[in-house]
């Protein structure tokens, strides 16, 4: 969600007018265009919301401004999935009216009816969103952000807005908003987590019209660089044990590690009422702050991604309780520079979905970013060396055939405790250099060479991550796009997601280091695209 919004150019309810592509560039065959990530077909597009799965489709709403290609008066745009890497757009779901434009929210699948919106036999889907009155806020009042709701009785074709909207008005703070509502069987309610300013607020309702508050978190814990957006509460087990705990997801923009905008987490148990951090995750999040990193964060927090580019991101609802599955997806970009990364058509993608998952290490209790096994239906083809090979440089080109972009490359590596290796991906002129510093104890993502970068100051500033412990064995899982690079470090301990806009494919990989190194086992996958 942006926090300022220009001059609004909105004729409520109009019909869109398509841009279509040139003559010469056909539609998704754009300089930059993602062939592996889901991006809109035309103009802007920001927050994923409203993700609910509902009778073998997976729905993604995102936040849409039909009229250019910045951000601008929020709709929700809308797709949907049969397999979380395939898409079909379907019409915008969502436009503004006398309430306001329509921020971001969730979605979810009311099927005992309980709302009244639908009928027994054909329960509804239910969306709850900001409303943010425009004009309001020029007018200088605090309570132009208030919560929605739309119901849906024809799996997400058509939405009808409930009359009694808003169904739950401004307290008189002007960033009250981003609904993220779950069923809650313990307490026997929906529950809404709701950002509000520098906090997480908790409402409860039985019919998703009246709600009721239950509590706050957070004022004084985590980071605080920014406003808080985007939450998500996620009850999951603990990977290997039957334990279960609370997950709460909060973006934030500035505030990020590396710059810009950025989700953090906190771990604890939540009784219905009150989110308690859970007193080892609390030590954790008051334990000094490593400097040496030399990054932008001002307070302390625990982030779900390093790179720059994964914002706003939650969770899909309804998930058949058969998968099990916590699966996720973000805006791949960055409100620092979001309005001028150098695309014309379209601007901006989603991250590849994945899934969340809780681990216990040690005594910590972290999420773990691991690419949805969906990922894998766009394998097209594959190589993989046969033995492992010992040297200082390693051609990728020659060893795994990495000759094209849209290339999926799974390594695993034995270092010494005290080596640095990198891995340069390049075309000859424009690279992209990771590193793992075993001797500093750190990650480090550097695009400064990656093609055009001047469109902001600190696009070409290099990512860091700290490293806990020197990486001896590390298991590295890379997908190349047209214009990104996702990176997932031992099963997604650490994770950077980062754009990059280079003149031609970064189609060469190297990995080369101060001393012989061991790879030990290694795969690459070209990947087809999706829009074919």
């Amino acid at each position: 969600m942006k926090k300022v919004i220009p001059a609004l150019l909105v004729s409520f309810g109009v019909a869109l007018t398509p841009l279509v592509a040139t003559a010469t560039t056909p539609l998704y065959q754009e300089a930059y265009r993602p062939q592996q990530h889901f991006s809109p077909l035309q103009q802007w597009m920001n927050d994923p919301n409203g993700m609910v799965y509902l009778d073998g489709e997976y729905h993604l709403f995102y936040q849409q401004n039909p009229y250019a290609n910045i951000w601008g008066p929020m709709h929700w745009g809308h797709a949907v999935s049969k397999d979380l890497v395939h898409w079909e757009h379907l019409p915008t779901a969502l436009f503004p009216d006398k309430h306001g434009t329509i921020f971001s929210g969730s979605a979810v699948f009311d099927h005992t009816n309980s709302s009244g919106l639908g009928t027994k036999e054909n329960p509804p889907l239910v969306a709850i969103f900001t409303y943010h009155d425009h004009w309001a806020e020029k007018l200088g009042t605090k309570t132009f952000q208030t919560q929605g709701l739309a119901y849906s009785l024809d799996k997400g074709r058509s939405w009808t807005k409930y009359a009694g909207n808003p169904v739950l008005p401004s307290p008189g703070i002007p960033d009250f908003r981003d609904p993220k509502v779950v069923w809650h069987a313990e307490s026997k309610q929906w529950l809404m987590t709701l950002a509000v300013k520098d906090k997480i607020s908790f409402y409860g309702s039985s019919n998703l019209k009246k709600w009721r508050h239950l509590s706050d978190f957070g004022q004084d814990i985590g980071a605080h660089g920014g406003v808080w957006e985007c939450p998500d509460l996620i009850k999951m087990k603990v990977e290997g044990s039957d334990k279960e705990k609370y997950v709460l997801l909060v973006s934030i923009n500035p505030g990020a590690p590396n710059g810009g905008s950025g989700t953090q987490y906190f771990v604890g148990d939540f009784d219905g009422k009150t989110f308690k951090l859970d007193a080892e995750f609390e030590n954790d999040l008051n334990a000094p702050v490593d400097q040496s990193l030399k990054t932008d964060v001002v307070d302390k927090g625990v982030w779900l991604d390093f790179g720059t580019d994964n914002y706003a991101g939650v969770t899909w609802s309804n998930v058949p309780e058969s998968d099990g599955r916590h699966l996720f997806i973000g805006w791949m970009n960055n409100w620092n520079y979001a309005n001028k990364v150098p695309t014309d058509v379209w601007r901006s993608a989603m991250t590849l979905p994945r899934e969340l998952v809780l681990v216990k290490q040690g005594g910590d209790y972290r999420v773990q970013s691991r690419l949805v096994a969906e990922v894998g239906r766009l394998h097209e083809s594959s190589r993989a060396i046969d033995a492992p090979v010992k040297a200082k440089s390693l051609d990728l080109n020659k060893l795994l055939g990495v000759n094209k972009i849209g290339q999926r490359i799974q390594l695993t590596l034995d270092l010494k405790a005290d080596q640095r290796a990198q891995f340069n991906f390049g075309n000859g002129k424009q690279s992209v250099v990771f590193t793992i510093d075993n001797a500093k104890q750190e990650l480090m993502l550097d695009r400064s060479r990656s093609g055009k970068v001047d469109f902001e100051p600190g696009f070409a500033k290099v990512q860091l991550a700290p490293l806990t412990e020197p990486l001896v064995r590390a298991e590295l899982d890379i997908v190349v796009d047209q214009s990104s690079i996702e990176i997932f470090v031992n099963k997604g301990a650490s994770v950077f997601t980062s754009q990059m806009f280079p003149d031609s494919p970064l189609d060469q990989l190297r990995i080369s280091s101060d001393s012989e190194l061991t790879l030990a086992s290694a795969k690459s996958f070209t990947l087809g695209s999706i829009w074919k």
